[in-house]
């Protein structure tokens, strides 16, 4: 395999599934109906079912923040890593 190609293949690391997890939490959450689809408990008198999906609207927001924060991360580190084995930098 030339350096070329090496240098362009996709690598799964420990932050890049963390950033998976995280965008992927919200779908499973909401997609998994059986464990909401109720009335009780209440919440300031709104049942259940509405204030478990809003309250994910929330969660949702702040695991895409930790996940866009880590991709700037890991995407730094990456072109350092290329700079430092000489490589160009883009």
């Amino acid at each position: 395999m030339s350096q070329e190609t090496q240098g362009k293949q996709s690598v799964i690391t420990p932050i890049r599934a963390v950033i998976a997890l995280c965008l992927l939490a919200p779908f499973v959450a909401m997609l998994w109906v059986g464990s909401y689809a109720k009335v009780d408990p209440l919440l300031a008198g709104i049942p259940f079912f509405y204030w478990y999906q809003m309250l994910w609207v929330l969660i949702a927001t702040a695991l895409t923040v930790v996940a866009y924060k880590l991709w700037q991360r890991d995407q730094r580190a990456q072109r350092a890593r290329r700079v430092r084995e000489g490589g160009e930098e883009r």
